[in-house]
């Protein structure tokens, strides 16, 4: 009876043993699942190569701890992901960190929060400062070569409390690690791999003009072209509201107001419209190239002259006249004559530079290059005075909805539009408005913002925007709407350009504790789990077997004794 009594109590002090085990467990569990700080959508830096010279991030996956500041000394920070809020970015240091090839765990930028308001919007981003350091950053991003991951944030409440912690734990001088805990930095990202074959499409529609029918002849055509693609640091933010959302814009309502025109036989033109929306407008308008390749030698020789609608947004006052002919050609003259009556009647100011090409070059700074090199007289009308650099000033951080004024996209357009109805109608020099803001065929401000709106919520770089991507789509229904013969062409990117995926992520920050913290609540839970043993054997066996337990055993020889 005493064994079997003695059997029992010990399975019940086993099974107390498991329980106090199985709670130490659980506790633990509870800590580790409880140290998720907050999850972000982020953003990652592009990776590409232009003739297998790679730029942008090389790296998806990021686990390190988290720091506040870039250091330019010998400190290692290769175990370390710094978080650098964009309105107070040291550019300067920044560059040399790069520059030195200094090792980095990874690099989050925070970037302030973007909104649909224009006025809004400029209390959020206050001056001009802001914008230039984007627009700084951006090219010193997409021309380096950056090992580790990069990736970009829009500010918020969780995550400028989560930095201001980690800046005052590098302020002490024990900045996170595995020693002394703080926060963490995790995406669980694959490596990128190329995008394969990457294509553009370009699209286009007709207005027909009217034709006698005893006309052998072929109409003279006029063709209106924006590019609608962007390239930008972070792909998946590239909208590119201005640059070129706003020629894109134009362009839909000048055909809008021209199908009115040209619905009725009573006020066709006897010219034909030609409206092109380009891809590949960041890679030297390789789009463009490629589209006019497509046309026969008959359609280009009929073309008295191409519009480029590039970045026409957010000027002021001034806008550009871009061509590659000198200026007294007879077509330049004319089209620049044109412009220049409506500006005045308008009180804004148009210039004009001549800029010769370069045919050995393969840098195309204009669009309207593209077609002075296949003979057809074109020309740029744009805000920018000078042409961008090669893959800058294309849809970057910087070019969002609210830097983009819908009043100067209106102004583009009456314009353009304007000029055009007098040359078409043979109505210059006469003090006309065909477009008359009280009439039928007033420009649509409200169809410009729906547009600007569309347009500002799309990222729309070229090899990460698929044939059947729904914005491709919603631009041919658009333009059917307004033209006919509309059609897509798909065309390969310039095989000089590789582009890498995985360009959006889920960032999983966790706090974590230090070694000290852990060895503490170990210390802690095993005194906890003896005390419990003690209690256990105690009521099960009493205090003589628990004394027993921790005596020493008796040797051989005292039981001989």
């Amino acid at each position: 009876m005493v064994g079997t009594r003695s059997d029992g109590a010990g399975g019940e002090l086993l099974e107390s043993i498991y329980s106090v085990l199985v709670l130490a467990l659980v506790l633990v569990a509870c800590v580790e699942l409880g140290d998720a700080a907050t999850a972000v959508d982020v953003y990652r830096l592009i990776q590409y190569d232009i003739a297998g010279v790679p730029f942008g991030s090389r790296l998806a996956g990021l686990n390190h701890h988290a720091g506040s500041s870039l250091s330019t000394t010998n400190a290692d920070l290769s175990r370390t992901a710094v978080i650098l809020p964009v309105r107070e970015l040291n550019l300067t240091l920044l560059n040399e960190f790069i520059t030195r090839k200094q090792p980095l765990g990874g690099l989050l930028l925070l970037l302030p929060q973007r909104t649909g308001s224009r006025e809004s919007s400029e209390k959020i981003h206050g001056d001009s400062l802001t914008r230039s350091i984007l627009v700084e950053l951006e090219k010193l991003l997409i021309h380096s070569y950056i090992p580790y991951p990069v990736y970009f944030a829009f500010e918020n409440g969780k995550l400028n409390s989560i930095l201001a912690d980690v800046r005052r734990s590098d302020a002490t001088g024990q900045p996170a690690s595995a020693t002394s805990g703080g926060y963490k930095l995790v995406v669980s990202s694959w490596e990128p791999k190329k995008v394969s074959a990457p294509t553009i499409t370009n699209i286009q529609g007709w207005l027909p003009g009217l034709k006698e029918d005893d006309d052998t002849n072929q109409l003279p055509t006029i063709a209106i072209v924006a590019f609608y693609d962007t390239f930008g640091a972070a792909p998946a933010l590239s909208v590119g509201s201005d640059s070129n959302g706003s020629g894109v814009v134009a362009l839909l309502e000048i055909a809008r107001l021209f199908s009115r025109l040209y619905s009725n036989p009573k006020t066709r033109g006897k010219y034909n419209l030609l409206f092109g929306l380009t891809s590949g407008g960041p890679y030297n308008y390789n789009g463009t190239l490629k589209w006019l390749r497509s046309f026969d030698q008959r359609l280009r020789e009929s073309i008295d002259y191409a519009i480029c609608l590039n970045s026409i947004g957010s000027w002021n006052n001034e806008l550009w006249v871009h061509v590659s002919k000198p200026p007294e050609n007879a077509y330049i003259k004319q089209v620049f004559d044109g412009l220049s009556d409506i500006a005045q009647d308008m009180g804004v100011k148009i210039g004009i530079k001549h800029k010769k090409i370069n045919i050995s070059n393969p840098r195309v700074a204009w669009e309207h290059e593209q077609f002075s090199r296949v003979r057809v007289t074109a020309l740029t009308l744009s805000e920018l005075s000078v042409p961008p650099e090669l893959l800058e000033s294309t849809g970057g951080l910087h070019d969002s909805r609210n830097i983009v004024d819908e009043t100067a996209v209106y102004r583009s357009v009456k314009l353009v539009a304007e000029s055009l109805a007098r040359h078409i109608y043979g109505k210059q020099g006469r003090n006309i408005q065909i477009f008359a803001e009280s009439s039928s065929l007033a420009i649509n401000p409200s169809y410009i913002a729906l547009w600007l709106d569309l347009l500002s919520r799309t990222p729309r770089v070229a090899p990460f925007l698929e044939k059947t991507n729904s914005f491709i789509s919603a631009l041919k229904k658009e333009l059917s709407d307004h033209t006919v013969e509309v059609y897509g062409t798909h065309e390969s990117i310039d095989g000089i350009f590789t582009f890498y995926d995985s360009t959006t992520a889920t960032l999983n920050i966790y706090q974590v504790a230090s070694v000290t913290f852990d060895l503490l609540l170990l210390l802690v839970l095993g005194a906890y789990i003896i005390l419990l043993f003690c209690f256990l054997v105690i009521t099960t066996r009493g205090v003589d077997d628990l004394i027993n337990m921790f005596r020493r055993p008796t040797s051989r020889k005292s039981k001989a004794a």
